[in-house]
């Protein structure tokens, strides 16, 4: 297939970061079979491609909703096809076909490396394609990919999940948890490294279960500490852990790995033992909590966040009120915060007690009110502070307005910086430091000085994605930080670089995001405002 023949495609994906990931596979996947990005999208795209999350109702009324919308687009364009793989697609199967028969391809969860097969079978047959597996053929990670980002890299550790937590359908459609052996993870790391990447997110449904699989209790504590080992990797974060797993060890190995980030993102669900009992989470509040107090015992700077369900079946305002009361208790810098979704195929759609809409709503008010004012309240305490910010792309959607760049400080807080009026010059600032705090004003998580050769000070043209830039915090809002002041230093790096490579041979993805995402390339519809809450 010549340059000029190429077909086109487009990846859009709903959901939580594992869906993400995996449209990177699915790009990788397409374009070693010869295609190339859409550079119109939807327009002008031979082939769409629906990777889907099933967590939450919106989901499902978004796909076919959106669906819907190609039809016409598609019966007026001989040989555009559309597919639809993920969760949705493993849990609904031919009910797919059967609302949308438009649809050339539905796949599922554990056989996303027959897309391009099926794509063609398709074509070929010219009748739709309906292929799940019900267990995994291979793990993804020995698919193509087409990463999404130059700097900032997912690595997923494992797939599936052992939990049986009554609002998740997610166990039911990845299947139980399977670990990679750590010398592919430490491999893949490694590579990702050599191209250029200097943060790394490890990626599981579970994450920190990993060694359930493979007989080691503490290998997730291990592969964390085996990271900071990674000549030239500067950032390693992890999502999402499940409170059960989150033991002494990891505590340590998060908090004595200099490139491992003092950034935790736990989902509490609810606050109330009765719910969480009813939801089988196997902890309760005081569990949860103590182990908030660990993590701030070794890393004072931690910043915490969270996911909370309002709303679960049988949930009472004295269930609320203690789910207030952890909020309260742990401070998170950021919760990302859902109203019960009934899932079918959930032992929770069918439990008794389901809460009104509006007494739902009304809560989640509340509770939404209470973390904006303890957000801002955390964020707060960041003036004053120097933080150095990985700069990223896409990350400030008001950034060609404003004339600001953005990107995350260590703790993965968005900060939005003041571009600078004129080349750092060599000499004026150490690398990667900038002068000392001020008394009172120390620094947070800032993690390892660079090795040497792996950076230097940037005399030259504005920081590009990948960069480290050292800023002074200057004001805080509920969900970001302000630096309103010239850059104190500028620091070039190997991922730099290697963004600038890749803007040189294409146009850059847009809407790549570090740590934590919410929306991520190519094109995310997420099935809420946070993630899919299913941790």
């Amino acid at each position: 297939m010549t340059e000029m023949s190429a077909k086109t495609y487009e990846v859009r994906t709903y959901g939580c970061q594992m869906n993400v990931h995996d449209s990177e596979r699915l790009a990788g996947l397409l374009e070693d079979a010869g295609y190339v990005r859409a550079p119109g999208g939807e327009d002008t795209a031979d082939v769409i491609v629906f990777n889907t999350c099933a967590v939450r109702e919106n989901a499902d009324n978004r796909l076919y909703g959106n669906l819907g919308r190609l039809a016409p687009k598609k019966a007026a364009r001989p040989g555009m096809q559309i597919a639809v793989g993920g969760c949705l697609a493993q849990k609904d199967r031919d009910t797919i076909v059967r609302k949308a028969p438009w649809v050339d391809v539905v796949f599922g969860t554990h056989n996303i490396g027959r897309l391009p097969v099926l794509l063609e079978r398709a074509r070929i047959a010219e009748e739709a394609q309906v292929e799940i597996a019900e267990s995994l053929e291979a793990f993804p990670s020995t698919l193509p990919t087409r990463r999404e980002s130059a700097y900032a890299a997912w690595v997923a550790i494992s797939v599936g999940c052992n939990n049986t937590c009554t609002f998740c359908i997610v166990p039911a459609l990845r299947g139980k948890e399977k670990d990679r052996r750590p010398g592919d993870i430490l491999a893949e790391v490694e590579a990702l490294v050599a191209d250029g990447v200097i943060e790394v997110t490890l990626l599981g449904q579970n994450v920190n279960a990993y060694g359930s699989d493979i007989g080691d209790r503490e290998a997730f504590s291990k592969l964390l500490r085996a990271c900071g080992n990674v000549e030239g990797l500067e950032r390693v974060r992890f999502t999402s852990p499940h409170p059960r797993d989150f033991t002494d060890d990891v505590i340590a190995a998060m908090a004595e790995t200099p490139n491992v980030m003092h950034q935790l993102h736990m989902p509490l669900q609810s606050g109330s033992d009765a719910v969480l009992k009813s939801m089988r989470r196997s902890y309760r509040q005081d569990r949860y909590l103590g182990i908030i107090e660990k993590v701030r015992a070794a890393m004072p700077d931690a910043a915490i966040s969270t996911d909370i369900i309002v709303g679960f079946p049988g949930e009472t305002e004295a269930d609320f009120e203690q789910t207030l009361h952890v909020v309260r208790e742990a401070r998170f810098a950021q919760a990302f915060t859902f109203q019960y979704s009934k899932r079918p195929g959930t032992p929770a759609a069918t439990m008794d007690g389901q809460i009104p809409k509006e007494v739902v709503q009304e809560r989640y008010e509340r509770l939404v009110a209470l973390q904006e004012e303890i957000s801002w309240a955390e964020n707060k305490k960041q003036v004053g502070r120097t933080l150095e910010v990985l700069v990223a792309e896409g990350e400030g959607r008001k950034d060609d307005a404003t004339h600001r760049l953005s990107g995350r400080a260590p703790d993965n807080r968005l900060v939005h910086f003041e571009r600078p009026a004129e080349p750092v010059r060599p000499g004026t600032a150490s690398i990667g430091a900038g002068p000392a705090p001020r008394p009172g004003t120390a620094s947070i998580g800032a993690g390892p000085a660079p090795r040497p050769g792996t950076a230097s000070i940037g005399a030259g043209p504005a920081p590009r994605p990948g960069d480290i830039v050292t800023v002074e915090v200057t004001y805080a809002a509920p969900h970001h930080l302000l630096a309103e002041k010239p850059a104190l230093a500028v620091r070039r790096t190997r991922a730099g670089d290697a963004w600038e490579r890749r803007t040189a041979a294409a146009e850059p993805a847009k809407g790549v995001m570090l740590g934590l995402p919410t929306i991520g390339a190519p094109r995310t519809e997420p099935a809420s405002a946070g993630g899919c809450g299913c941790d």
